[in-house]
Order: structure tokens, then C-alpha cells, then sequence
């Protein structure tokens, strides 16, 4: 037996193991030293005008998708598909209350839900996080994590937007419905939700006038104050003609493949569109608006208290 070409191995084995080990090591401390900050730009003031523009394209794109399938009821009847989930009443998870929140276990051990711009549906179920947490300037007042309202959201998109962009059928697809489902009310929630950022660049455009009905409890007065009815009609407008871009399915080209004049020389005429441009904008105002000033009525009537209870 070759002893010293043993103990050799046994030499290059050791040496190997402890230049792992001490990479291992000081990759757990890089991950610690740089990973556990936010350093992105994503909670400036300044850039919330642009992320609630980028929401919309989430949102539209989302409903585009879901809108190829039927309606498919049994996707949210509890007990008609039998999923391995139940509510803390003891009823049985519909479809996509089950794949909503297996999402959130999954999304939320990746630290989704520690941002403040992310609401959970489950908030009560959140698992344990596998990264280490970020730490977020603090940009909101403390009160902002209670403000939770995602059960209205779900109220809003199973009885008035869901049946707008859906036929009312059955056609058995129902994985692929309850995950557009997830998605459209992932980004519902972040768009609605995100009125505390909003809120909060107008208290502190105006932050004696908000005061004084703050300290007052004037909801309909903060309401008054939130709303410009000019804004609201320029992002009713811009929805509306990203649904028309981004639902549009083309007219088939001129026989010699050239679009005429006519047809316009940027962006081809419209055979059909996918959902009905005029359908999106609606329910933008109608529901997604109101609800997302709700939230900014909610949040600052508590942006003086400083407790987050």
C-alpha cells in the first residue's frame, strides 16, 4: 500500500476542504455586507410617477392573457376542485385561493413581502425567509404596513373584472386561468397599494393643508384634496391606447405585403383587439383609482399617529 501517496491525498483533500470552506465563509459575509441594503432607486419619490406608468403595462398585459380563456366558475368555487388547502374556517381553498397562496409560500421565502410596495393576500400564512432580509429606507410612515386591502381587490376582480374580459363558459383550462389569475391580482395589488407612495409625495407637497384635515378625521375632504380629475382623465386616456397597442391583432398586409397609406405607416390597422381598449380604460376608472385612493385616504389619516398598529 503507497502510504505517502495516501497521506499526499489526504494532504490536497484537507487543503481543498478549508479553501471552501473559508469561500463559503466569506461568501455568507459578502452576502451580509452587500445583499441585506436596498440599493436601488425603486422607492424614490421622484421615480413613483414612472413605476405606477410601468404597473399599468403589468396590469393590461395581464388581463390580455387571461382574457384568451373562458370564465371557468369551478377555478373559484370551493370544493369543486379539490385542492389540499383550507381556510382557518375550515372551508376548503377554491383553486385559485390554493395556488395563490402556495405562490406567496414560495415568493415570500425569496423576501417579496418584506418589500413595502408588496402585499400579500396571506399575510397571516408568510413562511420563514431563506435570504436575509433588506433594509429599506423608510420613505412611509409607520402605519403604512397595516394598510392592507388586498380582500377588496380580490372582490373587485372576481366580481367586476374578471367577468368583463372573460366569455361566461367552461373550457376546462383551469391551471392556466388561476395562474393569469395570480399574476393580474399580484399586479393589481402592487398598482392599488402603491396610493401610499402617492400619498405620501402629497403630504409633503402640502403637508400644513393635509395636516390640518388629518387632525380633523376629514376623509371626504382628503379624498377632495387627492382627487385631480384632469390626471385621472390623462391616465384613463394612456390606458386606453396601451390596451388598443398591446391587444391589437393586425389586419392582414396588402397582397404585395406593404401596408397603403391608409393603413397607416407605424403601426398596422386593427383586425380585432384581444380585450376591448374601451373595457380596460372603464374599469381602470371606475375601480382601480378608487381604490388605489382609498388606500391614500387610509394611509393619511393615520400619517400623524406614528405607530404601525
Amino acid at each position: 500500500m503507497d502510504y505517502a501517496h495516501d497521506h499526499q491525498r489526504a494532504e490536497h483533500m484537507a487543503v481543498a476542504t478549508s479553501m471552501a470552506t473559508q469561500q463559503q465563509s466569506q461568501g455568507t459575509r459578502l452576502l451580509e455586507r452587500t445583499d441585506s441594503i436596498d440599493r436601488s432607486n425603486m422607492l424614490s419619490l421622484d421615480n413613483i410617477r414612472q413605476s405606477l406608468i410601468r404597473q399599468e403595462d403589468s396590469i393590461i398585459f395581464s388581463l390580455i392573457e387571461r382574457s384568451q380563456f373562458a370564465h371557468n366558475m369551478p377555478v373559484y368555487e370551493a370544493d369543486n376542485v379539490l385542492v389540499p388547502g383550507y381556510a382557518e374556517s375550515g372551508r376548503r381553498y377554491s383553486l385559485l385561493e390554493y395556488l395563490l397562496q402556495e405562490t406567496e409560500q414560495l415568493h415570500g421565502k425569496i423576501r417579496r413581502y418584506t418589500s413595502p410596495d408588496e402585499h400579500p393576500f396571506f399575510p397571516g400564512a408568510l413562511p420563514p425567509l431563506v435570504l436575509p432580509p433588506l433594509t429599506y429606507s423608510e420613505v412611509l410612515a409607520p402605519c403604512a404596513r397595516s394598510i392592507n386591502i388586498n380582500p377588496k381587490i380580490m372582490s373587485l376582480y372576481l366580481n367586476h373584472l374578471l367577468p368583463a374580459v372573460t366569455t361566461a363558459d367552461d373550457d376546462g383550462n383551469y391551471g392556466s386561468c388561476a395562474t393569469y389569475d395570480v399574476l393580474a391580482l399580484q399586479a393589481l395589488s402592487k398598482r392599488i397599494h402603491y396610493g401610499k407612495f402617492v400619498a405620501e409625495a402629497k403630504f409633503l407637497a402640502r403637508t400644513a393643508d393635509y395636516t390640518r384635515l388629518i387632525e380633523a378625521g376629514d376623509a371626504e375632504g382628503l379624498m377632495r384634496m387627492l382627487t385631480d380629475e384632469r390626471v385621472e382623465a390623462l391616465v384613463v386616456e394612456r390606458v386606453r391606447q396601451k390596451a388598443a397597442m398591446y391587444g391589437c391583432d393586425p389586419a392582414p398586409p396588402s397582397e404585395d405585403g406593404i401596408h397603403s397609406e391608409a393603413d397607416g405607416d407605424v403601426w398596422p390597422a386593427c383586425a380585432s383587439y384581444k380585450v376591448n381598449p374601451n373595457l380596460v380604460a372603464e374599469l381602470y376608472d371606475r375601480w382601480v383609482m378608487p381604490l388605489t385612493k382609498e388606500v391614500q385616504v387610509a394611509y393619511l389619516l393615520r400619517r400623524l399617529d406614528g405607530s404601525a398598529a
